[in-house]
């Protein structure tokens, strides 16, 4: 997940330069094949893992025009839900969001669909979207209006879309967290100046709901989430004075400072198996440009974690971590070329042991 606060309507010019990845852009199918997703002039570009472990070279599944933004939902079902920004023609910097499916590992997307923005047909760029997948496979979009308050637009169960939904709100972090939890249901968490917001859905298919705000000194652009073996949803952050805290609604109401951060910018979580438990991994960038990962027993953040750099240094990198078949961790990396590296845990070693990082392009 990258996190940039520039407006993306500012096209850039020149060679490839890392876009907006908010969600996990590489996935799993059911298989256990990996598909990577990216964004390169303004078409969505997937590599896809193949049965013998080799990549295929970029396939562009469309988009025309999109801005350097993309937000990446899978459900349980395996389907991938991927959601740009693009350009409205005959209009001043206006947007829309779009949204389209792919199906199956490997095969083409459907047509990108336009779901308008939540301040009408078209409006300027508020904010990144996310996404998040519910329990029946229904995709939940969210971003921020132009109140700086949220939105949302859900499908509907038998096809089509909600109208959007306006979550109220304002000064809200342009970067919300969208993520579901143990029972199918879908949250979303931001920030503001005065601390954490938390929406929830209190039923299948119904608006999520806002709870109180939880005072906390956020670094916006920080959040990263993850569902543990509870089904709660722990989030992740920066707080103002350089410590990764930890926030677990369900298990706790108050905000944990859980350990140093190695960089300033944004985080990334996962869950793996290591030794036969659950366990959560974190990963940030460090301040010497190198991969920094961190892992502890899920749900019990007094064990502590300890970051071991891996890699070599880099330029901005956008990070995401995903759980492989075999429970092991698999992270994926890009920077500016694109250099694109992925990385798995050793699942049959002892401890938390990482391979070497591989370049697929």
């Amino acid at each position: 997940m990258a996190y940039r606060s520039e407006d993306p309507t500012r096209r850039p010019k020149g060679p490839f330069s890392v876009p907006t990845l908010n969600g996990r852009w590489l996935t799993r199918g059911t298989e256990g094949r990996f598909s990577a997703y990216l964004l390169r002039d303004g078409e969505v570009v997937r590599w896809t893992e193949g049965t013998d472990g080799r990549w295929s070279d970029a396939v562009s599944l469309g988009g025309g025009g999109l801005l350097p933004l993309l937000a990446v939902g899978q459900g349980a079902d395996r389907y991938v839900h991927l959601v740009g920004l693009r350009p409205v023609p005959d209009t001043e910097d206006h947007v829309e969001l779009v949204h389209t499916t792919q199906f199956q590992t490997g095969r083409p997307a459907v047509e990108w669909r336009s779901i308008q923005h939540s301040n009408g047909k078209s409006f300027k760029q508020t904010g990144n979207p996310s996404i998040a997948v519910d329990a029946e496979g229904r995709a939940y979009v969210f971003t921020r209006n132009g109140g700086g308050g949220l939105s949302v637009r859900a499908q509907k169960q038998g096809g089509g879309w909600h109208p959007w939904w306006d979550l109220m709100g304002s000064g809200t972090d342009p970067s919300p967290v969208a993520v579901t939890n143990g029972e199918g249901l879908v949250e979303l968490y931001t920030a503001t100046a005065k601390g954490l917001l938390r929406y929830v859905q209190e039923e299948s298919g119904g608006k999520p709901v806002r709870q109180d705000v939880v005072p906390a000194a956020v670094t916006l652009g920080t959040l990263a989430a993850v569902t543990g073996p509870s089904g709660h949803v722990t989030l992740f952050y920066l707080d103002k004075d350089g410590h990764v805290c930890v926030w677990s609604p369900g298990r706790s109401p108050e905000t944990t400072p859980f350990v140093d951060a190695v960089g300033a910018g944004p985080l990334a979580a996962a869950s793996c198996r290591i030794d036969g438990f659950d366990c959560t991994v974190l990963a940030q960038q460090s301040a010497d440009g190198r991969l920094a990962l961190a892992a502890y027993p899920a749900e019990q953040e007094t064990a502590g974690a300890k970051w071991t750099e891996t890699g070599a240094p880099q330029g901005p990198l956008a990070t995401t971590l995903t759980r492989a078949l075999d429970g092991g961790l698999v992270a994926m990396t890009v920077t500016d070329g694109p250099v694109l590296l992925t990385m798995r845990q050793k699942t049959a070693a002892d401890g938390f042991q990482l391979g070497a990082w591989h370049s697929v392009v």
